[in-house]
């Protein structure tokens, strides 16, 4: 988009909001409109931030000629239809905004493994437990591996690779009346998948109802000179392995690869106990990934070159937990991944 800054679009304002300040300033973007069923929620968040162009219906504002990008937050059953409906024509990118691969900690470990500190990549290992209860009604009774996608794509994005093929067992029991709405039984799901043409499998654990856990969303790789353990109690400092010797290590901010507009954003930011949203909460701040996200997917579109993760990237590893889910519901049958032209 040479020449000019790139209009963006937020759909959804829950979750969304919290990204309209990092596009208002972003050097290369345009806060340029936002979308809400709800007029009184939409006049409100558009009067708060200062945003003029209004939607409340979503089919009108992805007619409007004048949106370049279209940033979509809605309930996750309206993911795949608005997607598709938003980047349907010839030529149009796609980036999952997977807040797992841009977490401090995550660019830590690639860091690692790019310098050579990590060495070879072994295994690894992702989990993601978090109790759902009070959430909206459409998650209640959610299959745990058909919301897998902040455990399978660090793994994932590490190595650039694609899951293959996954073998995953069911465990537990949730109560009948949220097991009744997805016919899903289990509490706990846990995957063992087989990265495609490489040495390499990871192991994946999901929860989402009945399991007392603290919230957590981790990440461990173990290399053949260096591994990293996520922590286990939020607060506390990730572990590094050198050989046998463990040591406790701080995962560095790594705002200093953005525009120092929004620099501040990997921190707090615009963000406080009254404003953000559950999952930033519960997520704890999701790792200082939502300003990276927006530059990946700004910087994608001005550039005119491919997102990190693109669509063929992120169909992969949605897919990856549908297919766990089905091979927990066969008992632990060897389920193959489609491969995506």
């Amino acid at each position: 988009m040479p020449g000019r800054k790139l209009n963006v679009a937020i759909v959804g304002l829950g979750f969304g909001k919290e990204f309209i300040p990092i596009y208002q300033r972003h050097p290369a973007a345009h806060m340029f409109a936002i979308c809400q069923r709800s007029k009184a929620k939409l006049d409100e968040v558009g009067d708060q931030f200062g945003v003029a162009m209004r939607y409340t219906r979503f089919e009108d504002l992805i007619a409007d000629p004048e949106v370049d990008a279209v940033h979509i937050n809605t309930p996750i059953h309206l993911h795949a239809p608005q997607s598709v409906a938003a980047a349907r024509e010839p030529g149009r990118n796609y980036m999952m905004m997977e807040t797992a691969i841009y977490t401090r900690e995550f660019l830590f470990i690639r860091e690692m493994l790019e310098s050579g500190k990590l060495g070879r990549v072994q295994f690894m290992r992702g989990c993601h437990q978090q109790e759902m209860a009070g959430w909206p009604g459409y998650w209640e009774g959610l299959p745990p591996m058909h919301y897998a996608t902040h455990a399978v794509s660090p793994c994932l994005a590490l190595v650039r690779g694609e899951a293959d093929r996954v073998a995953c067992f069911g465990s537990g029991r949730i109560a009948e009346n949220l097991a009744s709405k997805y016919v899903s039984p289990f509490a706990v799901e846990s995957a063992l998948f087989k990265v495609r043409g490489q040495d390499l499998a990871f192991e994946v654990t999901r929860s989402l109802f009945e399991t007392a856990r603290q919230y957590i969303e981790s990440f461990d790789v173990y290399g053949d000179k260096a591994s990293f353990e996520w922590s286990l109690i939020e607060g506390e400092e990730p572990v590094v392995h050198v050989g046998e010797k463990p040591r406790r290590v701080p995962a560095p901010d790594f705002a200093h690869v953005l525009p120092a507009e929004i620099r501040s954003f990997t921190t707090k930011g615009v963000y406080d106990d009254q404003h953000a949203h559950l999952s930033f909460i519960q997520g704890g701040g999701h790792g200082g990934s939502h300003p990276h996200l927006v530059h990946e997917f700004v910087s994608s579109a001005v550039e005119g070159r491919a997102c990190f993760p693109d669509v063929q990237q992120s169909v992969n590893w949605t897919c990856a937990g549908i297919c766990a889910h089905e091979s927990a519901m066969r008992g632990g049958e060897i389920v193959k991944l489609p491969v995506f032209a």
